[in-house]
């Protein structure tokens, strides 16, 4: 008992063991009641239990954030929450790419629950790796930092300039090589992510992926893609990588339940970009702002986020709001995914 005793109480990363422990449970009691309890039986979720259940992850996220304000102090809570804010709006862009890719390969709502629940144990591996990697490198040579500011100033105006353009699936990279490399059956075959079936020219069963596989790979990428952006802007505000990690995560968690919420009408939050283009320009500009020994208030930047994150929603409610809701189901769908 005292040498467990001694290992929670132990450091790892800078942080008191016992906090990753309580951290990784809550995240596994979140997806066990996720999976086994509200979705044991397969249904479509609508809008309406989407928004109850993000609030719900939010309510867990703000009650984590504020144990880590009581005690590890109020600048670390502070941290949480900025970093929590953060991650959400830019992973926003995420969640409309993710719609795009069910749409396109046509997967229906049913099984969209499926493909986000497993992507989101790629999510929580990935980014640890990468944010890992991120504090290890900040630590070490803290000069990165400008290169990360920069990176996020030129996305950022980068995503500004092409705010209207939307993602052509038909081309996708990823896409072409899961055509070009893998056998993938033209249709769904139920929830199954792959299938034995007969080869047609030599009548061997070998496996395919079905378009539900394909989504997840796809989703599981696109990810990855994001985070590039978002994990170097969480270090613009702390760079503990515990912050860092469990801010990223809890947003992610709470967005992919909100996910069917926003996927029901994504046509009606067109501007939002425009608003996330320059909280990437701004917070590019705090983490080129940090070698010089120059540190934005975090409370500050807490709520410059929060009020060009509600502007770019409520300008986006506004300008489209004689337009009909549009969902994911409405756009373009392919059945011809075999090379």
């Amino acid at each position: 008992m005292e040498s467990l005793l001694a290992a929670l109480s132990g450091d790892f990363l800078g942080t008191p063991t016992y906090f990753w422990v309580a951290f990784i449970a809550i995240v596994i009691a979140l997806l066990v009641f996720d999976l086994g309890i509200l979705h044991r039986d397969e249904h479509e979720i609508e809008a309406k239990e989407s928004l109850l259940l993000y609030g719900f992850y939010v309510l867990i996220a703000l009650a984590f954030g504020a144990w880590v304000w009581f005690s590890r102090g109020a600048q670390s809570g502070l941290e949480f929450y900025t970093g929590y804010l953060i991650e959400q709006s830019l992973a926003m862009d995420n969640m409309f790419v993710i719609a795009t890719i069910f749409g396109f390969l046509g997967i229906p709502r049913l099984y969209q629950h499926r493909v986000l629940f497993w992507g989101i144990l790629g999510v929580i591996l990935f980014r640890a790796v990468l944010i890992g990697v991120g504090a290890a490198l900040v630590h070490q040579f803290e000069a990165i930092l400008f290169l990360f500011g920069a990176f996020l100033v030129f996305t950022g105006i980068r995503m500004f300039s092409h705010s209207d353009e939307e993602p052509d699936m038909e081309n996708n990279k990823i896409l072409i090589f899961l055509r070009r490399h893998f056998r993938i059956t033209n249709e769904l075959r139920g929830r199954r992510f792959t299938v034995k079936e007969p080869d047609p020219k030599t009548g061997k069963l070998i496996t395919w992926l079905t378009p539900l596989a394909v989504a997840l790979i796809m989703v599981e990428i696109v990810d990855l893609i994001f985070a590039v952006d978002s994990v170097p802007a969480v270090f613009a505000v702390t760079q503990d990588t515990f912050i860092v990690y469990t801010s990223n995560i809890f947003a992610i968690l709470g967005l992919r339940a909100l996910y069917f919420a926003l996927a029901a009408a994504m046509n009606r939050f067109r501007y939002l970009q425009i608003s996330l283009a320059i909280i990437l320009v701004l917070i590019g500009i705090k983490i080129f702002l940090v070698p010089l020994g120059i540190k934005i208030d975090t409370m500050l930047s807490l709520g410059v986020t929060i009020s060009i994150l509600a502007g770019g929603v409520l300008y986006s409610l506004w300008k489209t709001r004689n337009e009909p809701d549009i969902s994911a189901e409405d756009a373009p769908k392919t059945g011809q995914l075999e090379p």
